[in-house]
């Protein structure tokens, strides 16, 4: 049983490295640009369709990754070339502001003063539903008690409640 095993399969590659490697390197990159352009509230919140897409798109990927490999050698090549296109983008957007700002965009605010900003709401598609659970989630009662509310780059919604003085909660003294 153990010697019936054809080692030379399991071990050697069946597909030329460097077309793994391209291979592999395209589709991550294709992926992660239509992810990050089209797709960026789904890294904050990921509902079942959001689920589903991600999976699909996986399915559909991986005969452009793998071209049918069978050996180990072809499959940890693949996942490194995956992992070296994920560790090079976030040292680009470490080092360079021109890639961070694709990689890791700036904020949009989505309300401001306790006023929703429609435009930038409906530039990432947030209804006025989806942003008023959000606020809620975070311990916002009502829009009126919100001075700030930011989509994040990673898709998060962050809020920034009102004064806290002004809702009848003592100042802390100092000293």
């Amino acid at each position: 049983m153990f010697l019936d095993v054809d080692w030379g399969k399991v071990f050697l590659p069946t597909t030329p490295l460097l077309e793994i490697v391209v291979r592999g390197s395209l589709t991550y990159i294709v992926l992660f640009v239509l992810l990050r352009s089209i797709l960026k509230r789904v890294a904050g919140t990921v509902g079942t369709a959001d689920l589903l897409m991600i999976v699909l798109i996986a399915d559909a990927a991986q005969n452009a990754l793998a071209d049918n490999y069978t050996s180990i050698t072809d499959g940890l090549l693949l996942v490194t070339t995956i992992i070296f296109w994920n560790y090079a983008f976030d040292w680009l957007g470490y080092r360079f502001e021109r890639f961070q700002r694709f990689f890791r965009p700036p904020a949009l605010q989505l309300v401001k003063d306790g006023q929703m900003l429609r435009g930038n709401m409906r530039r990432e598609l947030i209804t006025e539903d989806e942003l008023m659970s959000q606020l809620r989630e975070q311990g916002a009662a009502s829009l009126k008690d919100v001075e700030a509310a930011f989509m994040e780059g990673d898709g998060r919604i962050s809020v920034v409640c009102g004064d806290t003085r002004s809702q009848g909660v003592p100042e802390r003294q100092i000293g």
